[in-house]
């Protein structure tokens, strides 16, 4: 049995070629053909018994408001997905499904067997679509722009009935849009109005508050004192320049004073030039001078001959005012002996006594400016204590300032916080009215049919050529399976070549098999009659619901 298994493998395995693939075809025909004949039966029979599906498409677009909103704000919900959203939530509820199928007598055989929330649930999810119209701006990109703009979609059995939910649809999303955005722009309105009152009123009540007030602290009241700070300040500013005026005298005075122990100290110091003590000391002074004038004349040639060479002019000059200055000391040196030995006596030099005269006088004159300034410092000191009166004066009316300050500022700033609310609350009040008006006239934003209910010419499903297709291909390959299946089970030997695989051995000659005429004429004609029959009858059935699908619609 393992040798006869092996050999059976070794002739399945052989290459196989067309003649091969032909007379499997021929052999297993019967099984290729009743597969695919029953699945095109099938199909055709399910494709013309299931219900045509008509679809009605209506377009609403978002229309934009008359008049620019720069002018006229709007005082709705401007997302405008969002709001398509609410109203698909609003109309697509359950009252209003309900209401549609039973004013159109939708699903009268679902009804029969379903509850009414499964159909209700079954037509939201398949038949009813409110899809956004996109439309790309450039062929070339895949980008696409969404547009204000929604398809609304009912699919239905009969084309007449679609069309008419689907205009049912779009008048009731009409008409929702038109109530929704009235009832918001009016109850907007009616809130900022609510608002606006409440506003005013407490603005009128602090304002009466804040009058009661200033009638009973007439005279008193904290705008006064602001004005007592404001001159209060500038006497503090007019004390504080009579301070530094007041300085500014003393210091002046002590340099008058200064001035004067200096010039008293001068004329103290003053001395006789023709006195012999004053000549000696002026003949020592020359003699200091030469010295001085020679170390500079030295210091210069030094410098000069580090730069230029003996030769050059300048070394030359310095040389020679270098020994004029020598001898000239030489000169001071003889003749200082001489005027000790014999000293003159002489007059006071008229030098001395014009020095003197004018130190007395600048002396004098110093007096005068110091006496002067003794009295600018008094007539400062008056001024000064004149403005500390006026001073405590005015700190005497701070003091006196009503006691409930703090309340009244309390009630200005409430007072002008209710007023900046109030005039806020005004301007929008004003510009929610004008929305409201708009609306009511119809030229703010709104929802408008762009494309009315279409009629649909054919049904949108099903696609009965490609179910056809599809249900042939399937029993195509239904049978093609089935005659491999056979052909891998079955180990016959059916043709030459499989004798030779199995026999390993060369083949001389075959003998076909022979049978009488009247056995093959029997086999054929009871083939012949079955494939008719089962023909006759699958297009019979065909036919059957061809012919019902057509006469249902007429």
């Amino acid at each position: 049995m393992e040798e006869q298994s092996i050999e059976r493998s070794s002739i399945t395995g052989r290459q196989l070629d067309i003649e091969d693939y032909g007379d499997i075809l021929g052999r297993n025909q019967g099984w290729i053909a009743g597969p695919l004949f029953a699945a095109l039966v099938l199909s055709v029979v399910v494709a013309f018994l299931w219900p045509d599906t008509y679809i009605s498409t209506a377009t609403i677009r978002v229309a934009p408001p008359q008049v620019p909103e720069s002018f006229v704000p709007a005082n709705t919900n401007q997302d405008i997905q969002g709001r398509v959203n609410a109203l698909v939530q609003l109309i697509l509820n359950r009252a209003t499904l309900t209401n549609i199928i039973n004013t159109h007598g939708l699903y009268k055989s679902k009804l029969a067997r379903m509850p009414l929330d499964d159909v209700i649930e079954e037509m939201k999810l398949n038949d009813i679509q409110v899809l956004p119209v996109r439309q790309s701006l450039n062929a070339g990109q895949r980008e696409t722009q969404q547009y204000p703009a929604f398809e609304i979609r009912f699919a239905y059995r009969e084309r007449f009935t679609a069309q008419k939910v689907t205009t049912d649809l779009v008048a009731r999303f009409l008409e929702e849009n038109v109530r929704e955005v009235s009832q918001q722009t009016v109850s907007t309105t009616q809130f900022l109005q609510d608002r606006w009152e409440e506003s005013k009123k407490k603005l009128d009540e602090l304002e009466q508050r804040l009058s009661v007030f200033r009638a009973q602290n007439i005279g008193r009241l904290p705008e006064e004192q602001q004005n007592n700070y404001q001159q209060l300040a500038a006497l503090q500013a007019a004390k504080l320049n009579l301070n530094m005026s007041m300085n500014r005298v003393n210091q002046e005075r002590l340099l008058f004073e200064n001035q004067l122990r200096i010039y008293r100290d001068e004329l103290a110091s003053l001395k006789d030039s023709n006195a012999p003590e004053q000549a000696a000391q002026a003949s020592d002074d020359k003699l200091v001078e030469k010295d001085h004038e020679i170390a500079q004349y030295e210091d210069s040639l030094a410098t000069a001959r580090e730069r230029y060479k003996e030769n050059h002019p300048d070394v030359q000059r310095l040389v020679n005012l270098l020994a004029v200055a020598r001898s000239q000391r030489q000169v001071v040196l003889k003749q200082e002996p001489a005027k000790l030995d014999n000293p003159v006596p002489r007059p006071a030099s008229m030098q001395l006594l014009r020095e003197q005269r004018e130190l007395e006088a600048e002396s004098e004159r110093t007096k005068g400016l110091i006496l002067a300034k003794g009295v600018e410092m008094e007539d400062y000191r008056k001024q000064s204590s004149q403005v500390d009166g006026t001073i405590r004066g005015y700190e005497s009316r701070i003091e006196s300032t009503p006691v409930g300050i703090r309340e009244y500022d309390e009630l200005i700033r409430d007072r002008d916080l209710a007023k900046k609310d109030y005039e806020a609350l005004d301007g929008r009040v004003n510009s929610s009215a004008m929305s409201t008006a708009l609306q009511n006239r119809q030229q703010g934003e709104r929802l408008e049919q762009l494309d009315p209910p279409s009629l649909p010419q054919t049904p949108a499903r099903p696609k009965r050529a490609l179910m056809v297709a599809v249900g042939a291909g399937l029993g195509l390959l239904l049978g093609l399976c089935f005659a491999g299946f056979r052909e891998l089970r079955s180990g016959a030997l059916r043709n030459v070549k499989d004798v030779s695989a199995y026999s390993q051995l060369p083949v001389l000659g075959s003998i076909p098999l022979f049978e009488g005429p009247n056995v093959v004429h029997r086999r054929k004609r009871a083939a012949w009659l079955a494939w008719s029959a089962t023909c006759l009858a699958g297009v019979a059935i065909m036919g059957a619901s061809v012919a019902r699908y057509y006469f249902s619609r007429l």
